[in-house]
């Protein structure tokens, strides 16, 4: 991994849905660097193609801590969300915290090969 690149997790909570959600964003917020670039996954923000997404992550990483939100299987708290500066979507379907995780993951991996110019990332395909 990059130097300063790490996965923080906060424990499951219990109760009811909105103090679960309150509780993970308190959790969440104390892991967030000051004055860092809040993306937070959200199936209402804008879901990006691959090309699209790395031109957004370069702009992202201008010297500000980047960190990206997942919220748990209640979602994110919507004060929390607010409080992002980007939404990203992973597309319209629903998909479990710990799946959106690995596949964050793979786009971001991807990103990079994008911006690097590898051909990891084959775009569109010719016919």
């Amino acid at each position: 991994m990059r130097p300063g690149l790490r996965v923080v997790e906060v424990p499951d909570g219990r109760g009811s849905a909105a103090e679960i959600m309150r509780r993970e964003a308190t959790a969440l917020r104390a892991r967030i660097p000051a004055g860092a670039f809040i993306v937070a996954l959200d199936r209402e923000g804008e879901a990006p193609d691959s090309a699209g997404f790395a031109r957004r992550l370069s702009q992202w990483a201008g010297g500000r801590a980047l960190c990206f939100v997942i919220g748990g299987a209640e979602g994110l708290d919507p004060e929390l969300r607010g409080q992002a500066n980007y939404l990203l979507s992973l597309g319209p379907m629903v998909w479990p915290h710990m799946l959106a995780r690995a596949m964050l993951a793979e786009q971001l991996f991807r990103a990079q090969s994008i911006l690097a110019g590898h051909p990891y990332h084959r775009g569109a395909r010719e016919s």
